[in-house]
């Protein structure tokens, strides 16, 4: 399975507080329409923790409706239990997932030890009946993996790569240098698609790729054909957003920017809030600065 593109970490649009297929349709087909490779669904930025079992079962069937065949539908099936992890992982692949995305357990700190995360993630590929990709994101879990078990995950036959969420480079190039060829590693952060692309990344899965796909793909094209001032110039561009729609503004800002930006983002889940005015000011006032610029 080709992970070598960009992936948007689709939000989850509600009406009246409920899931809206048809809003989730809509942005699947806009994005499609922009290069990127597929969809993510159910991740972090997605509401994951917020929806309920058969919500999750229902966003993953409405976003499969619109990604064509040659397109991944990556689902979140992370939870805290392995037992659970993999009912999920079933789950989404009964409702048409390519591959699933597995973030770290983390409720119990203390003892997520190395040994830990291979027991869970090995169970979980076990039992998989699609590709599982590892999903690190210590900034939010409060765990870290480390390079040695990565390397041993990897050697998994249907461990197929993993999503690196931190902004640490020397980070990511460790997991890159520690796999072998046929484990995707992917950038997580906006802000580092650049390097981590020139340091062995193959992809990425990007909160800024749901507001401006098409920079986002033409800075992957850009790597790709060695044209480094360009892809440059576009990181410049989508980094402010990417900052805003992640550690500055979270949820609520990313979906106040894809209404901006013409898509369907609308409210976030209680208890979170909609992004504030100033957020949105200061959102819009960026997207019409990366808008002027040719």
């Amino acid at each position: 399975m080709h992970f070598g593109s960009v992936f948007p970490p689709m939000p989850t649009p509600f009406t009246n507080g409920e899931v809206d297929p048809s809003a989730i349709r809509f942005n699947v087909e806009r994005w499609m329409r922009a290069g990127l490779g597929g969809v993510v669904a159910l991740g972090t930025n997605g509401e994951s923790a917020l929806l309920d079992e058969d919500e999750s079962d229902r966003v993953i069937a409405a976003a499969r409706d619109a990604i064509p065949s040659d397109r991944l539908l990556i689902a979140g099936t992370g939870r805290e239990s392995t037992r659970a992890t993999i009912a999920a992982a079933k789950r989404a692949a009964a409702h048409g997932a390519d591959a699933v995305l597995v973030r770290t357990p983390s409720f119990f700190k203390s003892l997520c030890t190395p040994a830990l995360f291979t027991r869970y993630y090995t169970a979980v590929a076990d039992a998989s009946p699609v590709p599982v990709l590892l999903y690190h994101f210590p900034a939010a879990m409060g765990v870290t993996l480390l390079p040695e078990t990565v390397a041993q995950l990897g050697e998994h036959p249907n461990i197929a790569g993993m999503k690196e969420s931190s902004t640490d480079a020397a980070q990511l190039a460790a997991f890159v240098d520690a796999t072998g060829p046929t484990f995707s590693v992917i950038v997580g952060t906006g802000a580092v698609l650049y390097a981590g692309l020139c340091l062995g990344a193959v992809g990425g899965i990007l909160a800024v790729a749901a507001v401006m796909p098409e920079l986002c793909v033409r800075l992957l094209a850009a790597v790709s054909a060695g044209q480094h001032e360009e892809a440059r110039q576009l990181q410049k561009r989508i980094a402010p957003i990417g900052r805003m729609v992640t550690s500055g503004y979270g949820v609520p800002g990313l979906k106040a920017a894809l209404d901006l930006a013409g898509f369907k983002g609308g409210e976030p889940r209680a208890p979170l809030a909609s992004a504030t005015r100033e957020a949105q000011d200061q959102i819009r006032a960026e997207l019409a600065r990366v808008a002027e610029v040719v």
